[in-house]
């Protein structure tokens, strides 16, 4: 069971590390909010007057091929890069004018980071408890993190699926309401890959919210609430898992064997070697139409196999 902590109650006065004109932590706008927003580099134009929306507690992942603008967006979503038009809201405040206050609400795992390499799991991560006005409690991070076993072994003796769940606890320390995670699972066999959804889990299960960049597509099938895609510096497509471009209303293909000398099938069509392809809106009652005449026929339908585009077949096609 993962330990949960209420949201910090602090409002406008009553911490002196709030700025003026900064959102209150509890409300109910979205916690990232962006119109028109462009980003260029001299002459380039990275991102094309994108607009893009994450609700409270919830998991988007940012997908798109290297150059499609999501590090960009990111950056100015973090506060770390300036934008050339647009106008940009993360936890209502603007990150190119934020102070302290909005930065203490903030996790960012990035890509790549390295810990103090003299200090224990915990020393590092009590030192960086002391940056933040109202951090969690190192152990209990350590739980979130699943680095209860490795908290007195020090960083440079760390394994890189423990060094990455240590970036992890590092930008939890903080107790943040939003998290960015740059491709969090690069380079980590599927046990590891596999650890790590873990942990995103337990932070869904706090009510965190979460920017997920990856290029596993079943990373972003298994974690997100929803999907953005970019492409060429603007989004190409949104939605759930499920019905990013169409995928729910897509064509199954079914696909089966016949045996030499077999009667042709009353749906679909036969290659040379007898295997037969059927792409179909009416899934059910093509399958039932099939297997009815198998029954009538005693045939076998060898290999039978129904199925849908996956995530990656519809990146693919948006990113072409």
């Amino acid at each position: 069971m993962l330990p949960t902590a209420p949201p910090r109650a602090a409002t406008k006065g009553s911490d002196p590390f709030v700025a003026p004109g900064t959102e209150v932590p509890g409300t109910f706008a979205p916690a990232i909010r962006v119109e028109g927003l462009r980003v260029t580099y001299g002459e380039v134009e990275a991102v094309r007057g994108i607009d893009l929306e994450v609700g409270r507690g919830e998991i988007l992942a940012l997908l798109g091929p290297n150059g499609a603008g999501k590090t960009s967006t990111v950056e100015v979503l973090e506060g770390f890069r300036s934008r050339a038009a647009g106008s940009v809201e993360v936890l209502g405040a603007d990150p190119a004018t934020a102070g302290r206050a909005w930065r203490d609400r903030l996790g960012i795992v990035l890509q790549e980071s390295a810990a103090e390499a003299d200090l224990t799991v915990r020393e590092c991560l009590r030192l960086y408890a002391g940056y933040y006005a109202a951090p969690r409690d190192a152990d209990e991070v350590l739980g979130l993190a699943g680095l209860e076993e490795t908290a007195e072994r020090r960083t440079q003796q760390l394994s890189g699926g423990q060094r990455r769940r240590l970036d992890v606890a590092l930008a939890l320390i903080g107790d943040p309401e939003l998290i960015f995670l740059d491709e969090p699972t690069t380079g980590f066999d599927p046990a590891a890959r596999r650890r790590t959804w873990e942990v995103v889990d337990g932070l869904r299960a706090l009510g965190k919210t979460i920017v997920l960049t990856t290029h596993y597509m079943e990373e972003a099938e298994r974690l997100a609430d929803r999907i953005v895609v970019m492409a060429h510096g603007e989004v190409v497509a949104e939605g759930t898992p499920a019905t990013l471009g169409g995928r729910d209303r897509a064509a199954a293909v079914v696909t089966f064997a016949l045996p030499p000398g077999a009667p042709e099938p009353p749906r679909g069509e036969a290659d040379e070697r007898g295997r037969v392809t059927l792409r179909t809106a009416h899934t059910a009652a093509d399958l039932h139409a099939l297997t009815a005449w198998a029954l009538e026929h005693d045939l076998p339908l060898a290999d039978l196999e129904v199925r849908r585009p996956t995530l990656e077949d519809v990146y693919l096609e948006l990113t072409r």
